[in-house]
């Protein structure tokens, strides 16, 4: 069973950094200390800080495409390299620690993350947006992480059938070789945003031989804090429905349900990572 970290973006928003002209990436410290919290938490796979990270995005701020290609591999790179001081520093005092050697997963948001606009939770793209365009724009960012060699890769918050068509397209078009898998969000656990039923997008990802598994293909969950997003204001608007202590009691359940990989998404914490890290292991 593994345990996936939650916000890394997140985290380095609660430290007071913003993104201008790449600014995050360029205050790597504040990233490498978040990732370090998650994997101390008991994360077994640590998300990079990529998921609205796109080079048309970049480039509207200014940098030039080598910059924008540069950041998104930089994104990998802190991740592991956060990764493998941690797992040095376990290494030396290993009867003090019960920590697995974490996997590198680069996140790729969907193209209603790069909208900023609040339809990665509707999937309401517009007519305008085909099967040919969502493929164009995930193309080189998928390149150019794929070159930074991580150990997975993350399509995350996918809000329609037609954008995981595009994914596993593009996965066998690129002859992708690294593991990956493709998230959906929800509103009621049983359709897509979209109002597409899940067995309808899950059967486009069981029909790739791209999206890994050893058997049948592996479930990941991993909610957010059931905050809303105000795509207007641009800002969460709070809420309580889905503290720490509901992630340790659904953990299990999922865990028996048969998820494989357990976490938490946007708006979640170390303490999240932490709360699930601790009653999997506790009731395996």
């Amino acid at each position: 069973m593994g345990r996936e970290d939650g916000n890394s973006t997140g985290g380095s928003d609660r430290e007071g950094r913003r993104l201008r002209r790449g600014g995050w990436w360029f205050r790597h410290p504040a990233f490498t200390r978040v990732h370090l919290e998650y994997l101390e938490a008991g994360a077994d796979v640590l998300v990079t800080s990529s998921y609205q990270a796109t080079i048309p995005g970049f480039l509207s701020r200014g940098l030039s495409t080598e910059e924008a290609e540069s950041l998104l591999k930089r994104s990998v790179r802190l991740a592991i390299e956060a990764r493998d001081k941690f797992w040095a520093s376990v290494k030396r005092k290993p009867a003090e620690y019960n920590y697995n050697r974490a996997l590198v997963a680069a996140s790729i948001g969907s193209y209603g993350a790069y909208l900023a606009d609040g339809s990665e939770y509707s999937g309401n793209y517009g007519p305008t947006v085909t099967l040919e365009k969502l493929k164009d724009f995930h193309r080189r960012r998928l390149q150019v992480l794929v070159e930074a060699r991580p150990d997975l890769l993350a399509f995350e918050t996918i809000p329609n059938k037609l954008e995981a068509q595009a994914c596993v397209e593009l996965l066998d078009e690129e002859n992708v070789e690294i593991p990956c898998w493709i998230c959906f969000s929800s509103v009621d656990g049983e359709n897509a945003p979209s109002g597409e039923r899940f067995e309808e997008c899950l059967d486009i990802i069981n029909k790739s031989s791209k999206v890994f598994a050893l058997t049948a293909k592996a479930i990941v969950v991993y909610p957010n804090s059931g905050e809303t997003w105000d795509g207007i204001a641009k800002r969460w608007l709070p809420s309580k429905c889905f503290d720490d202590e509901k992630f340790e009691l659904f953990a299990t359940k999922w865990r028996d349900a048969g998820a494989k990989l357990i976490g938490g998404c946007c708006r979640t914490t170390p303490s999240t990572i932490r709360s699930i890290s601790k009653i999997l292991k506790e009731s395996s």
